[in-house]
């Protein structure tokens, strides 16, 4: 499809309503516009410019459900975005949603401007469809090949990386690091959560000082690139597209973003994948876990999160620990442990960071030898106890 096609029936719907109208991606990036009629505001005025009308209109927009519409909508404004009320007039084929067409005021259409962006919609639909066809084909066979590359097998990950190249989609280095986006939104549709984090991905991906290639798989986002990048920079990456992904999905939704060290080149990216995925797994289990969680920066917690989910139960605690539980029924022992544990056995240090005396700290020690039936005067009891008092935290139920 020429891109002239779809700008000559926006331009001629503009003139025949007498009202700007533009057309966006089903992310919010703005394909193409009108002349503007004096009805702009700034979000409409920093998309021409921009090709986007700015992350929190975008998730103010998103938040509406627009992606899920079957037919027109209303938009309400956001003052605080200087963002007027919109008409979204979703355009859709065989159920795809291939844009987004979107006219300002809608209060003040006329029924018979509502009949011409109805019978404009149906056409540019057809245009969009056949674009759409080719381009969807391309980025599924992109995607896949990410995938591949960073999740399959060694032989298929050899051929994903040579069709990644072989189709000037990511070319070759000596770096390679991966961030995973992993949304969790209860009732919310899987098609907004895609939606979210391909927005997020993309504007993170339109970094021309980096290359990017990047895959949605259910509520997962990847995000590969090649180039190398500081550590504070990665940081602030991974927050926005975490906050993005909120923004656009509203209500309980969480998203956490994983990031794994810079691996060697391609080759090596699923290293740098597998760490990812471990980080981003704590970042959504451990209590009080920031959003945007680095691998390097896991501790033991990168050996124990390597135990699968349907294995990580309170039976894999050590005996002795479960029987402290068991009778610490406010939880001050186990904490007493933990902290002097924390404090590799120093007792001053331990008692000061519990606010308590040394003697009280020692008669707590005495009383939790006495339960567990072990000395903490040993080395590999106090091993096998501080493993599963850190176990404890990624459990959701440790009684």
């Amino acid at each position: 499809m020429s891109g002239s096609d779809l700008q000559r029936m926006v331009d001629a719907l503009a003139e025949e309503i007498g009202r700007s109208v533009a057309i966006n991606d089903p992310s919010v990036h703005l394909k193409c516009a009108s002349r503007h009629f004096g009805d702009e505001d700034e979000v409409r005025v920093h998309a021409v410019l921009q090709r986007e009308g700015g992350s929190a209109a975008i998730g103010h927009m998103l938040s509406q459900g627009i992606t899920e519409w079957t037919g027109p909508g209303v938009i309400p404004a956001r003052a605080d975005l200087h963002m007027r009320a919109r008409l979204c007039r979703p355009i859709r084929c065989r159920g795809e949603l291939l844009g987004l067409l979107m006219v300002i005021d809608p209060e003040s259409l006329t029924e018979a401007d509502i009949g011409a962006i109805e019978d404009s919609a149906a056409a540019m639909a057809a245009l969009l469809y056949r674009d759409f066809v080719a381009e969807d084909e391309q980025r599924v066979a992109r995607e896949g090949a990410v995938l591949e590359l960073l999740c399959g097998t060694a032989e298929r990950r050899t051929a994903a990386q040579r069709a990644l190249s072989g189709q000037g989609w990511l070319r070759g280095g000596h770096h390679a690091t991966v961030s995973i986006a992993e949304v969790v939104a209860p009732e919310k549709e899987e098609a907004q959560v895609e939606v979210a984090l391909r927005v997020a991905l993309e504007a993170v991906s339109r970094n021309r000082f980096a290359e990017f290639a990047l895959a949605v798989d259910g509520n997962r986002g990847f995000l590969l690139q090649s180039a190398p990048a500081p550590k504070e920079h990665l940081r602030d990456q991974g927050a926005m597209v975490a906050k993005q992904v909120r923004d656009a999905l509203g209500g309980a939704a969480r998203c956490v973003v994983g990031i794994g060290t810079t691996a060697g080149g391609l080759a090596e990216a699923w290293i740098s994948r597998e760490q990812a995925s471990t980080a981003a797994r704590s970042a959504r289990t451990l209590p009080d876990a920031a959003d945007v969680v680095f691998w390097e920066e896991l501790g033991v917690y990168a050996t124990l999160l390597q135990i699968p989910d349907d294995r990580l139960t309170a039976r894999l605690l050590p005996a002795a620990l479960n029987e402290l539980i068991a009778n610490d029924p406010h939880g001050r022992l186990v904490r007493t442990l933990a902290v002097y544990l924390d404090n590799a056995g120093s007792g001053p240090d331990a008692a000061a960071a519990l606010h308590i005396h040394r003697t009280s700290l020692y008669y707590r020690l005495h009383q939790i030898e006495q339960i567990t039936g072990l000395s903490l005067a040993n080395g590999d009891n106090r091993l096998a106890l501080h493993l599963g008092v850190r176990m404890m935290a990624l459990l959701d139920d440790p009684s």
